[in-house]
């Protein structure tokens, strides 16, 4: 397998390369290096985990190296299509961009733009971009992309799935028409193609063998369960083990409520799906990468937002605990481990009634796996848990304090107040209306005294005037 410098990567690279580990170069790599270095557009298409980041973000650095880029007007960019993605990117592009003494940033939604806006002021190389808040930040003026000279969509084929072709469009439309761009899929569908057809000028196609990609034994198991009750029993087992393990659900809430199930059970979980806050998403991905011993997690129940772009290593178990709806998502989701010559497991569950189903979604993905029945007891079960992890007693709730509460008045006080009755200590005597103050004294009294001082005087003396 030949290695990076053979590639034709500059020294400086290499070595940063080098530094963590990566001396030969995966088979995507060996294909689309000397083009894409060269400065050729280039149109890849490789299986995830195969190596694609690196294949692009080679090139990209490379490429920039030796120039600094003007305040607003980037070189560099790439577009992926969410934000665990772009920030996995980024941190990729980071080490060798700082050799080369380069500067990156991250421009996503779910975060305020502020600090975006501040970094593209200041001046960046390469941009790392969701679509959405990138053509934001373009239409306030923030980021200009005329002297972007390398482009690079990853992912392209999930961006077209979700609904950003548009956006794409317009984005690719702002960079300079002579700039090198580069186009990394796992499948080249969707509409890959007429972007491809308008962007890339005598693009060089390279296509992974799937048999190329270094994997290490990516296992797939389809266990069958009785009825819902014993789906639960089952995935909670699935979870005890001690190697760490995504489950991915269909929806939100059932990310959300497997996650507190499992913990409240002493399976120790974090959630992470669309609802999350992009510190709440940092957070639980941080726990789930931590070592167990010193805080971390074994567990991430996940919707499909973690399908791609999280990379995590030592994932040995991948459960689909609600099979997905299409074949690409089950590629993607169990992309998730066996990466990187690692070995992996991946495990759906089904109901009797999804049986059809999931025998259709893995004859599109090209997998073969026989349906086992089986429950949380059974010892195929066992096998893929192995040793269990010691419980973890749930924190406990913080107490949420109560506000003050306001002394109650006498009883029936109110009701006597709104009826005129007399308060505690006021004579029962008392006309109803009559109000004795300080200033005045008995104000109801006075005109009786008026009138008593009238009667005293004689007949005829005239009043004081």
């Amino acid at each position: 397998m030949p290695s990076f410098l053979d590639l034709g990567v500059p020294a400086p690279l290499a070595a940063v390369l080098a530094a963590d580990g990566k001396t030969e170069a995966f088979p995507i790599q060996q294909g689309t290096l000397p083009d894409s270095l060269a400065g050729r557009d280039l149109l890849g298409r490789g299986r995830t985990g195969s190596g694609k980041t690196l294949a692009f973000s080679i090139p990209l650095v490379a490429r920039l190296t030796g120039a600094t880029s003007r305040p607003q007007h980037p070189r560099g960019l790439v577009l992926a299509p969410t934000r665990e993605l772009a920030t996995q990117i980024a941190a990729t592009i980071a080490p060798l961009a700082k050799a080369a003494g380069l500067r990156v940033t991250t421009v996503f939604g779910g975060v305020s733009q502020r600090p975006q806006e501040e970094a593209l002021r200041r001046g960046v190389d390469i941009v790392v971009a969701c679509p959405g808040r990138l053509e934001d930040l373009m239409k306030q003026g923030v980021v200009r992309l005329d002297e972007v000279r390398v482009t690079v969509l990853d992912e392209a084929d999930h961006m077209a799935d979700l609904g950003f072709l548009p956006g794409v469009t317009r984005i690719l439309a702002a960079t300079p028409q002579g700039g090198q761009r580069l186009l990394f899929s796992a499948t080249l569908d969707n509409g890959i193609d007429v972007l491809a057809r308008r962007f890339l000028s005598n693009a060089v196609s390279h296509e992974v063998d799937e048999s190329s990609v270094p994997v290490g034994e990516m296992t797939h198991r389809v266990l069958e369960v009785a009825d819902a009750e014993a789906k639960k029993t089952l995935v909670q087992t699935l979870a005890s083990g001690t190697g760490r393990r995504i489950l991915f659900t269909r929806t939100k809430h059932q990310a959300k409520k497997l996650a507190k199930v499992l913990t409240t059970a002493g399976i120790p979980a974090v959630d992470l799906h669309g609802n999350l806050g992009q510190n709440a998403r940092e957070r639980n991905l941080a726990a789930f990468s931590a070592d167990p011993a010193e805080g971390g997690v074994r567990v991430l129940v996940a919707t499909d937002v973690a399908a791609r772009g999280v990379h995590v290593d030592d994932v040995d178990l991948v459960v689909h605990v609600d099979p997905p709806a299409e074949h690409k998502a089950y590629l993607h989701r169990s992309g998730r481990t066996a990466r990187a010559g690692a070995a992996g497991t991946v495990v759906t569950v089904l109901l009797p009634e999804q049986r059809r189903d999931v025998k259709d979604l893995l004859r599109k993905a090209q997998i073969t796996a026989a349906i086992e029945q089986v429950s949380a007891a059974s010892p195929a079960v066992s096998g893929l848990v192995g040793e269990t992890a010691p419980y973890v007693k749930p924190a406990p709730k913080p107490v949420a304090q109560q506000p003050a509460k306001k002394k109650p008045a006498a009883a029936g006080s109110a009701t006597r107040q709104r009826q005129g009755q007399p308060r505690q200590g006021q004579s029962q005597a008392q006309p109803q209306g009559q109000r004795r103050t300080a200033a005045s004294g008995d104000v109801a009294a006075a005109p009786a005294r008026r009138r008593r001082r009238r009667s005293s005087r004689p007949q005829g003396t005239p009043s004081a005037r």
